[in-house]
């Protein structure tokens, strides 16, 4: 029997048909969308709104005449993840399915999960995965399993879910019910265990790189994930966390805007999360935008303050006068724009990211908006024109496209290009090629474009027609055709057979001249009836030519002729389904086939099968042509677009094109780095890294880090030794010192290659690769002070951060664990904890022990326990722990209640009972070597420990001191004394005398006070005019001989018994004990555009703006590095 129905659009449009009862609804719902002329795929639902299985019969789906339905079609929605190795894209298709493709480990396979992906609402992605809502509620997850893409453990959990958020590798829910699920990496957000109970009512959720924020339906605040990077632990905020309105995030920091437009902020401060300097300035914050480093608050008058990292946008002085009636600000990578309400634009932050406009300043005027790549910009102009800046191969730079850039409507971004909506549906590309830059490959595709998303270096846009055309790097989703092998995966057997014959008949006659190797894998299985799809290569010769289809009836008849079994019709029809997704072409490129030299191995698909029948025939594989060696022509970037193109030898080094790069650019030590991203290593040939001609790399130039091996205090030595560690922009590692300290890195020199960071114990080093694994040294022979980690060295692998008591090592690992190595007493045998040691979050040390933090907040100690690696007095207080503190020898923690626990040394703080009532709502604590601070949320202190009840050596600190310290915002420590800063800029101190304790001499002074820096006995304060005062021991207490140098000073470094401060105009003035650099009289004369300065114990470390090193101090410390000053030279000196 059949039946009518009325299929309706939204918009009113309809139409009536017959429809046989056994008919498909899939079969009804594209009659419909024919009859209605719709585009692209839709969903057909029930007057109830339920969507109908296009599988089911009519019958089956209860349809009955007169049902009226609705054809709801939607415009092909398109995300993305990115920012990784790898990129992939879905595409939600109008009836509600999914369609993947990129690289299959970010989520461009979704064959797992196919059949689920039915009545998609919405799709999310974090960096390697996806997570998409359902109708019903529930959540289907793909892609990298430790980045969210397996959601099993709490499937059962994800009901109704309404909205999905993302970190880098984990996803948040929201249920119905305003609770909240999470999963994925553990340690950026995706175990919200230990804050469960307090998600409730949750209405929205913010993520930063590595951490979740939820505002709750009272305004207040939760937090979880990594609490020291990615600002996972709000508590030190907590209070002030009361009607929320917002939240944005930076890359490892979040700022709250409150409802009376005030702003708390938390997380890493070098990344937004202490806005302290500005707070006054923070009202009436209408928006914030961040770049990844840095945040910039619109006010209501127009007005704009910045914090965070001055020079990636922190500090906007330079353009403050300027900053006026702003109304948007957008933001690349470390830069910021905002558009001024008379439409021109005024920008800060790091120049080569798009901070300086000047060269194209005239030209923004009228801008409507903004785009930004990774380190650029791009304005649409009133006119429909476009104005570009910022680093010129990161598409700062269309002056190559500029006529074609008319009457733009839209712009969107890969990390290093841009593509342009015309107003015709056209496409303008420009940019970095390898980063989606050129599409002309796709060109005559790019008509009727609705919508572009991007990728990290790719693209994707929708057509009118709901059609999708990609392009840009394959790997990041740039080539949709390797869609072609999830059509070969769902044929059928018979069909698989037969389409593999097929493209095996003769038909096309060889073409001489064509080399391949390994041909006869390709179709080995085709007699024997089984194929199976390799997706390295099917994609590349998996349809047949438009050359071959004008014989498709012949070649049918011919197979039908010779054996009518194989099936050619169903052949025929697989092969149809596959064309659909690909689009032919009378030649393929197979650069999975290895061939010599520069030569690209074009061939016919038909031609293939004849040289791949002939030599299985023969037995044989095709042997390649050999060519002779060649050089190839690149171009290397500095990320600021400078350039140099260089001519190379194929059998050359990556270390001498570098080496030439560096050069050519004047430039320090750096990493060559390819297209993608990917550091090239040195001791490779060109020809082994695959390097070509026309290939755009980038010299990648850190700045010189300085860490120094320091002893136990200098005031414990006759002889004071240290050594220093200088890691260089290339990776590599310069060390030197004395040999007792670690300064002897010979016998790993090899290994320490792409290095990322490098800690120090008393006397050993410990450096974290770009591979997560570690290489270590130090002095020769027992006790080995943990340079000696071959004991643990296969365990040594994920290593995300490494910290170090005097003697020995932690490294906590990705998934949580801890590998430990050194000196056993010390915390470097951490075997009777091991067992308890899982989902650790952060490690402190003391001199000779450990405490972690577990991701259920409770704590684990080990080592020395005269030195806090006992805590089994407090285990049963040690319970939703937010941060810990170490002196020498004890450890405090802040709970998070904002009460404090504390073990170890009595005599060092390990002992807090005398002060247990007064510690209160605790916000931060500051340790001396004897003793601890801790700053309390109304501003007062309280202290405990040896010296902290001791004002000017008399006793009196609860009468004299604890009046003063109201309004505190920060203390500093020398050994035995603390300093702290009020809010009015004035100076509270107390400890012993002759360790700084008494400042009375310069009390009247301390007015403006800015930082204060401590030495082993004293105290150095920066004041706002940029002069200093001292005070404490003779050792650096006393300034006066230098106190008119001391004018502008921008940063001072301490040695126990000496300091070091840097001038505005980058010299460097000294004072204090000259056995411990107090005196730079012999290198003064270096000493220029310094940059940053390290100290070890008695010898201080210069880098200056060239990236070479000065060094002045005791010689056993490091303060003579004549012997490695060659190598502390950049390329241009040498």
């Amino acid at each position: 029997m059949s039946i009518s129905v009325d299929v309706h659009l939204l918009s009113g449009k309809c139409v009536s048909f017959e429809a046989e009862a056994d008919a498909s609804v899939e079969s009804l719902k594209r009659r419909a969308q024919n009859a209605l002329k719709v585009k692209g795929r839709g969903q057909l639902r029930k007057p109830s709104g339920e969507v109908l299985d296009g599988a089911k019969t009519v019958r089956e789906a209860k349809l009955m005449s007169e049902d009226v339905l609705t054809l709801q079609v939607s415009q092909v929605q398109l995300v993305a993840t990115r920012d990784g190795e790898q990129s992939a894209f879905a595409a939600l298709l109008g009836d509600g399915s999914v369609v993947t493709w990129g690289a299959a480990y970010p989520g461009g396979d979704s064959g797992a999960v196919q059949e689920q992906l039915r009545d998609v609402r919405q799709i999310q992605a974090s960096k390697f995965a996806f997570a998409a809502i359902l109708g019903d509620g529930s959540v289907v997850t793909w892609g990298s399993a430790d980045c969210g893409g397996d959601r099993i453990a709490v499937h059962d959990q994800l009901r109704d879910v309404q909205q999905i958020q993302a970190s880098n590798c984990a996803f948040a829910a929201i249920l119905g019910d305003g609770s909240v699920v999470t999963w994925g990496n553990a340690p950026r957000g995706g175990d919200s265990s230990a804050v469960q109970d307090q998600l409730r009512d949750v209405q929205q959720i913010q993520a930063s790189y590595w951490a979740f924020a939820a505002v709750l339906g009272d305004g207040s605040v939760v937090t979880w994930g990594d609490a020291a990077r990615g600002g996972g632990d709000s508590s030190a905020v907590q209070e002030q966390l009361r009607d929320v309105q917002q939240i944005q995030a930076s890359c490892c920091a979040f700022a709250a805007i409150l409802g009376d437009g005030s702003v708390v902020t938390w997380g890493k401060a070098d990344y937004g999360g202490d806005s302290s300097a500005v707070r006054d300035q923070l009202r009436d914050v209408r928006q914030i935008q961040a770049s990844n480093c840095a945040f910039a608050a619109i006010l209501s008058d127009g007005s704009v303050v910045t914090w965070g990292n001055a020079l990636f946008g922190g500090d906007s002085s330079v353009v403050q006068d300027d900053l006026r009636h702003v109304q948007q600000i957008q933001a690349s990578n470390y830069a910021f724009a905002a558009i001024l309400v008379d439409g021109s634009v005024v920008t800060w932050g790091y120049a080569a990211a798009g901070g300086h406009s000047s060269a194209v300043h005239d030209q923004l005027t009228n801008v409507r908006q903004i785009q930004s790549a990774g380190s650029a910009f791009a304005a649409i102009l009133g006119d429909g024109c476009v104005v570009t800046w910022g680093n010129a191969n990161a598409g700062g730079d269309s002056s190559a496209v500029q006529d074609q850039l008319k009457n733009v409507q839209q712009i969107q971004a890969s990390n290093c290009a841009f593509a342009a909506v015309l107003g015709d549906g056209s496409v303008v590309t420009w940019g970095h090629a390898d980063y989606g830059g050129d599409s002309s490959a796709a060109q005559d595709q790019l008509r009727d474009v609705q919508q572009i998303q991007a990728t990290k270096a790719a693209f994707a846009a929708v057509l009118g027609d709901g059609a999708v055309v990609t392009w840009g790097e394959a790997k990041h989703g740039g080539d949709s055709g390797e869609a072609v092998c999830d059509a070969f995966d769902e044929l059928k057997h018979s069909e698989r057979v037969a389409l593999t014959r097929w493209l095996t008949a003769d038909g096309i006659k060889e073409r001489p001249g064509y080399v391949l190797r390994e041909a006869p894998e390709l179709f080995q299985n085709a007699q024997g009836g089984s194929f199976t799809c390799d997706r390295a290569k099917i994609a590349e010769f998996s349809v047949a030519p438009p050359s071959i289809q004008a014989q498709v009836k012949q070649i049918e008849e011919q197979h039908n002729k010779a054996n009518p079994a194989v099936g050619v019709l169903e052949a025929l029809r697989a092969l149809v389904r596959v064309q659909e997704m690909v689009q032919a072409a009378d030649a393929y490129l197979l650069p999975n086939f290895a061939v010599s030299g520069p030569v690209k191995a074009y061939v016919h698909l038909g031609e293939l099968a004849i040289l791949a029948r002939e030599a299985g025939a023969a037995g044989e594989s095709l042997a390649c042509t050999d060519y002779p060696a060649m050089s190839i022509s690149v171009d290397v970037h500095l990320l600021s677009g400078k350039s140099a193109s260089l001519e190379v030898e194929a059998d050359a080094s990556v270390e001498s094109l570098k080496r030439r790069a560096q050069i050519a650019l004047v430039t320090g030590r750096g990493r060559l780095l390819n297209s993608s991203g990917e550091i090239l290593d040195g001791a490779q040939a060109i020809k082994q890294e695959n390097l070509k001609s026309g290939d755009v790399l980038t010299l990648h130039v850190n700045q010189v880090q300085l860490q120094a091996s320091r002893g136990k205090g200098c005031m414990f030595a006759a002889f004071p030794r240290a050594a220093f560690a200088a890691l260089l922009g290339d990776g590599s590692v310069v060390t030197w010192g004395h040999p007792a300290q670690g300064s002897h890195s010979s016998a790993v020199q090899e290994k320490l290659k792409n290095v990322q960071q490098i800690q120090a114990s008393c006397c050993a080093f410990a450096a974290l690769l770009g591979d997560g694994s570690v290489v270590t040294w130090g002095p020769p022979g027992p006790p080995a002070q943990g340079g000696d980690s071959s004991a643990v060295q296969e365990k040594l692998k994920n290593v995300q951060q490494i910290q170090a008591s005097c003697g020995a090592f932690a490294a906590l690992l990705g998934d949580g664990c801890v590998v430990t190595w050194g000196n056993a007493p010390e915390g470097g045998d951490s075997s009777a904890v091991q067992h308890q040691l899982r989902d650790v979050q952060q490690i402190q040390a003391s001199l000779g022990a450990f405490s972690a933090i577990l991701g259920d907040r409770s704590v684990v100690t080990w080592g020395d326990p005269d030195f806090g690696g006992d805590s089994s007095a407090v285990q049963d207080q040690l319970r939703d722990v937010q941060q810990i503190q170490a002196s020498d020898r004890a450890f405090a923690a802040i709970l998070g209640d904002g009460s404090v626990v504390t073990w170890g040394d009595a005599a060092h703080g390990g002992d807090s009972s005398a002060v247990q009532d007064q510690l209160r709502d605790v916000k931060q604590i500051q340790a001396s070597r004897f003793a601890f601070a801790a700053i309390l949320g109304d501003g007062s202190v309280v202290s405990w420990g040896v010296g902290a009840d001791d004002w000017l050596g008399d006793g009196v600190f609860s009468i004299v001191a604890q009046e003063q310290l109201r309004d505190v915002q920060q203390i500093q420590a020398s050994d035995a004394a603390f300093a702290a800063i009020l809010r009015d800029g004035s100076v509270v101190t107390w400890g012993y005398a002759d360790h700084g304790g008494d400042s009375s001499a310069v009390r009247n002074r301390l007015r403006d006070v800015q930082q204060i820096q401590a030495s082993c006995g004293a105290f150095a304060a920066i004041l706002g005019d940029g002069s200093v005062v001292t005070w404490g021991s003779d050792r650096g207490g006393d300034s006066s001989a230098v106190q008119e140098q001391l004018k502008n000073v921008q940063q001072i470094q301490a040695s126990v018994a000496a300091f070091a401060a840097i001038l505005g105009d980058g010299s460097v003035v000294t004072w204090g004990d000259a056995d411990f650099g107090g005196d730079s009289s012999a290198v003064q004369e270096k000493l220029k555009n310094v940059q940053q300065i390290q100290a070890s114990d008695c010898a201080f470390a210069a880098i200056l703006g060239d990236g070479s090193v000065v060094t002045w101090g005791n010689a056993c410390a490091g303060g003579d590095s004549g012997l490695v000053q060659e190598q502390l030279k950049t390329v241009q000196q040498i």
